[in-house]
């Protein structure tokens, strides 16, 4: 039970939480995610078991795209519909091509600095355990791309965006910074993530069809290697598998190893784990043993 699931995590449970009750679910003992979602945000969240728990630096690598509602006028210190009121205008007018010009200034390369109501860590300790009890401290800017902000839905004060971005990207930080731009504050009162890579979240599986019917959910459950879709493959001969089993750099005799992170499989196309190659070698990263579904 080596898998990748592709879950449409429900709001009102943390990415954690999520994970402890899939793990529950098929009694397994390790599972985690690749790249956690807010506790009012649903969509997809990469849940990985067992084995899988190996890929996880590697999925969480993918780009993603999200779908936000924002709400122009009212400002929160979490930057969400679940945080306090810091700020409110009233009597404003907001202009659909203003809010179009003020967009394209965040897409590219743009430093973003992390919500207090974030898992980032200062000396250890997660910035919203200090949020909650009114500690605010200095944060450092990180590098983000977004590629694409597109309005879905213009009804003032309510307007809705589809974002492209890269990991890392902070959804509530880019919509508070938008509102502060406009003059009028802002923050998100729906948050959907619509796309982790190429797993959309109308493949997605949701938590009660997992548990009361496993059989139709299993277009949402991957195998490593299918998860793995957007690495290239490396076939290690037959005389060299056991040596890359035991850790240990293999030179591929015939044809060119990609640079960078591969698959590696034997002739068989069984996965036998993800190397990093260079030209003419592939050295092991992770041993895997992949079963199927």
């Amino acid at each position: 039970m080596n898998w990748v699931i592709v879950l449409n995590k429900p709001k009102g449970l943390t990415s954690q939480e999520a994970v402890t009750k899939i793990k529950r679910i098929f009694k397994v003992k390790k599972a985690g995610h690749a790249g956690a979602l807010d506790p009012m945000a649903t969509g997809v969240l990469l849940v990985c078991l067992n084995e899988a728990t190996k890929i996880t630096p590697f999925l969480i690598e993918l780009d993603k795209e999200y779908v936000f509602k924002a709400r122009f006028g009212v400002s929160t210190d979490s930057y969400d519909a679940e945080g306090k009121i810091t700020k409110v205008v009233e009597n404003f007018e907001i202009e659909r091509v203003k809010v179009e010009q003020i967009v394209k200034k965040y897409i590219g390369e743009i430093m973003q600095l992390p919500p207090m109501y974030s898992a980032v860590k200062i000396d250890g300790t997660p910035l919203y355990k200090l949020a909650r009890k009114g500690v605010e401290v200095e944060r450092k800017p990180k590098k983000v791309t977004v590629y694409s902000i597109e309005i879905e839905e213009f009804v003032p004060p309510f307007v809705t965006f589809k974002v492209s971005c890269s990991k890392g990207t902070y959804i509530r930080t880019l919509c508070h910074d938008i509102g502060e731009d406009l003059g009028v504050g802002a923050h998100i009162v729906e948050l959907v993530r619509t796309k982790v890579g190429k797993f959309t979240v109308e493949e997605a599986v949701k938590l009660e069809s997992l548990k009361d019917d496993f059989n139709s959910s299993k277009g949402s459950i991957l195998t490593i290697d299918n998860a793995l879709y957007f690495l290239p493959s490396v076939v290690v001969p037959e005389q060299l598998k056991q040596r890359f089993l035991n850790g240990n750099p293999v030179k591929i005799p015939f044809g060119v190893v990609p640079s960078g992170v591969v698959k590696v499989k034997d002739n068989t196309g069984r996965l036998l784990g993800v190397g990093y190659g260079n030209g003419m070698i592939v050295k092991p990263e992770r041993i895997i043993w992949e079963d199927k579904l």
